[in-house]
């Protein structure tokens, strides 16, 4: 079996229920087990060791000012001791970022997630969803998961079409890991 890992943090509720729809993607795959964590929940070793334990994380955090949130950002900078390690390293990787307007400049979020799996020497699984699907991927993102919270309620956005295409991209990390894990047994 292969296990995914969610791990986010979210501020008005936008990015967990994004989050929980990456899930149900995840878990729509055959093999695939999928937990969620939200950063200040990775405290202790247990936390951290279910993280090292994964075959995939998959990352999110609201867009702020152009970049992921501080609180996100504190767990990148904690992760220090799996860096210099190389605990995570080939393991895959993944991520998704809620911002209020259409773009946001959620593709620096996006960039930010990507470089710190890539300095964990990370495999990084892209967007790889909506060519074929013109209803998905309505905000065009190929690097990671993209999705617009508005003005409105957690409960209120993102759009269906957001939380369609978040369980699309986490069915495609899930399947991305169950060959992935299938293929390190050998």
């Amino acid at each position: 079996m292969a296990r995914v890992e969610v791990v986010y943090f979210s501020a008005m509720g936008h990015t967990e229920v994004v989050a929980r729809s990456v899930a149900r993607g995840l878990m729509s795959v055959d093999g695939v087990g999928a937990g969620l964590m939200r950063v200040d929940e990775v405290v202790d070793e247990d936390a951290w060791a279910r993280l090292d334990a994964a075959d995939a994380i998959v990352f999110g955090s609201p867009t702020y000012m152009g970049g992921v949130a501080a609180d996100f950002k504190r767990f990148m900078d904690q992760s220090g001791s799996r860096w210099y390690g190389r605990v995570w390293m080939d393991k895959l990787a993944a991520g998704f970022t809620v911002g209020g307007g259409l773009s946001g400049d959620k593709q620096g979020a996006l960039q930010s997630m990507h470089v710190f799996a890539c300095q964990h020497g990370m495999i990084w699984v892209s967007m790889g969803v909506g060519v074929r699907e013109p209803e998905l991927d309505r905000l065009s993102s190929s690097l990671g998961l993209m999705c617009q919270a508005g003005n409105a309620s957690a409960e209120e956005t993102p759009p269906p079409e957001d939380h369609a295409t978040a369980e699309a991209f986490g069915a495609r990390v899930g399947r991305a890991a169950v060959r992935w894990a299938r293929g390190s047994a050998e």
